[in-house]
């Protein structure tokens, strides 16, 4: 079986490859970026730059594939997808040429990664709300740009499937982190951008660390070995064919937790500047995980504090090598 993961120069991309060849599967990964920014380069794998984008490309991706897992995208942080809100919808041409693609090639299986994003913004307005469950995506009010791109793809799978026969496979990851991923740039997401801040302020001696909003605002967040575990438990499920499943951590802490356990890790204690001007994001988002339970007989289960530490150990050493001259990939 040849699988393609799209988007395999990213985060979760290439995780999944790495994890894919380990396990002996034929793995072609491909990605607009040039090789020498993929995050993970995996030697086993057939790696192609390609741009997603265009019709022709997505053609040749698939070509030979059985099973398609669509990453690719143009995302990062909350100060990324708030300011970029266009450039997020247009990846819908992405999840449509890849569709269209995967169907001209007879590909067997079509995972999507969709988000908790697509969820009624005005369930996530309260500190420590109710977890959300797969029904709440309606009434449809998705976060603006990135949100409702995935809420739309997420309807344009559905419809492969019911009208044209192709099995398609639908996630809403909630907040992925680990190393191997944006940390340095306005993409990086919170547990990584506070974990780098908190690094600054260890290694150049100040005493002071900026947050974005008041820092009460509640995430749940997901170690990279469970999302690269349900993604594989979800595209071998039929019972999910076509259906929106949760898949995220249902430990939820606030942005001042994430930064309490950085300056732990950090041994320091940090002065906190509030920026309440800046994007924030819903107020509370946590993932219920009735249905993934119920389904799969399992769920993303690694504590924050365990995956945290990895991830600030492995963005330290890429700080200090970035402070040394050495070439890292940001």
């Amino acid at each position: 079986m040849k699988t393609l993961v799209c988007g395999s120069g990213g985060f979760i991309g290439g995780w999944l490859t790495r994890a894919l060849v380990e396990q002996g599967h034929q793995v072609r990964g491909v990605d607009v970026k040039p090789l020498s920014r993929w995050y993970q380069q995996i030697s086993d794998a057939e790696n192609l730059c390609l741009d997603l984008h265009n019709f022709n490309d997505c053609r040749r991706a698939c070509e030979g594939a059985d099973t398609v897992i669509q990453l690719a995208a143009n995302m990062g942080g909350m100060g990324y997808i708030e300011r970029n809100r266009i450039e997020c919808m247009y990846n819908i041409d992405i999840t449509r040429n890849m569709l269209e693609a995967a169907y001209r090639a007879g590909v067997k299986k079509f995972f999507f990664s969709s988000s908790a994003c697509v969820y009624n913004t005005e369930l996530q307005q309260t500190t420590t709300p109710a977890p959300l469950k797969e029904s709440d995506a309606y009434p449809a009010m998705a976060e603006r740009g990135y949100g409702w791109e995935k809420l739309f793809a997420e309807m344009l799978c559905q419809e492969y499937t019911a009208e044209l026969g192709m099995k398609t496979y639908i996630a809403r990851f909630h907040n992925v982190y680990g190393p191997n991923g944006d940390w340095n740039t306005v993409r990086a997401k919170a547990p990584a951008a506070i974990c780098r801040k908190v690094i600054e302020c260890k290694h150049e001696g100040k005493d002071t660390i900026d947050i974005w909003g008041d820092g009460t605002q509640e995430r749940s967040y997901m170690w990279i070995d469970d999302c690269v575990l349900g993604i594989q438990k979800i595209i071998a499920c039929d019972a999910l064919i076509a259906t929106p499943i949760n898949l995220g951590s249902s430990e939820m802490v606030s942005v001042n937790q994430l930064v309490d356990l950085a300056e732990s890790f950090a041994g320091v204690k940090l002065k906190r500047n509030y920026q309440l001007d800046a994007p924030r994001g819903v107020v509370g988002r946590n993932s219920d995980n009735t249905m993934i339970k119920s389904v799969l007989g399992w769920e993303p289960h690694t504590a924050l504090r365990e995956g945290l530490r990895e991830t600030y150990n492995w963005i330290e050493s890429q700080y200090l090598a970035m402070k040394a001259g050495e070439r890292v990939v940001e």
